[in-house]
């Protein structure tokens, strides 16, 4: 059996805030929220990260994201919202079971947004990244 939290509040052995549920997805509230009503997607079936997902996994999850963010929006009162799916550890992923987050926003919440840099060498990396695709 895989020790995952995830599949454990899947398996109702953990306690979770749900919000909605089908055959293939469960959606509940963050208990360490960036903002009040951050939600959290999460497929029934185990996969560590987007590139493991099933296809009709990929489907039902980012279907349900959409419906559960628009609840959360109306919800909260929000002014905005992130999704955002971190994968590996490198990326801050902390769960390895695939998950959506969405965090709802708002106009004078304080949080900050991802700067960007320049970059001189896009063809480079076009080519770099055409060779696998």
């Amino acid at each position: 059996m895989i020790d995952c939290i995830f599949c454990k509040i899947l398996n109702n052995e953990i306690p979770s805030t749900k919000l909605y549920e089908d055959e293939g997805v469960y959606a509940f509230l963050d208990i360490r929220p960036i903002s009040k009503g951050h939600a959290l997607v999460v497929p029934k079936r185990h996969s560590e990260t987007f590139l493991d997902m099933a296809s009709e996994d990929i489907d039902s999850l980012f279907k349900t994201t959409q419906k559960v963010a628009t609840a959360v929006m109306e919800a909260m009162n929000a002014d905005g919202f992130n999704i955002g799916m971190a994968n590996f550890p490198a990326a801050g992923q902390s769960v390895p079971h695939s998950h959506v987050h969405i965090i709802p926003r708002f106009s004078d919440d304080g949080l900050k947004h991802w700067s960007g840099g320049e970059s001189n060498d896009l063809e480079e990396i076009q080519k770099k990244i055409v060779k696998f695709l």
